[in-house]
């Protein structure tokens, strides 16, 4: 797997990952455009979209409709860290939901990739060379 980033100009950084350019930009407060979203968005994007596909494979597997499928993810920022503390995840299941699926859609929510790989973190290795 790898990922090349580009300097488009600005404050505006992309990501060019499996023929998708993926980009960013700061908040106009922040020096930027505001004309994508920041890259910290999409960090807490991925993580309601992860557990979001998992919950909608696991009804299209049972044939569920997903149409008024919903969820809605809320975010405790620790103020003095400025970071997350706390990730609270509601689903609101269909109309006609089957109750005996309720405990098991919400355990598929949890095994969300991007969950799992916040909970094993990867190591960061970094490194610069200077170009002739």
């Amino acid at each position: 797997m790898e990922m090349e980033i580009t300097f488009p100009g600005g404050k505006k950084v992309n990501a060019n990952y499996n023929g998708f350019t993926i980009e960013t930009d700061q908040a106009k407060q922040d020096g930027g455009d505001g004309s994508a979203p920041q890259p910290y968005d999409l960090f807490l994007a991925s993580i309601g979209t992860c557990a979001g596909i998992y919950v909608v494979y696991f009804c299209h597997e049972r044939g569920i409709d997903t149409a008024d499928l919903k969820m809605n993810v809320q975010f405790d920022w620790n103020e003095k860290k400025h970071l997350v503390e706390t990730v609270r995840m509601h689903i609101s299941l269909p109309p006609g939901f089957p109750e005996k699926y309720k405990a098991a859609v919400l355990k598929v929510a949890g095994l969300c990739t991007v969950k799992r790989n916040i909970l094993n973190p990867p190591e960061f290795l970094i490194d610069a060379d200077i170009q002739a």
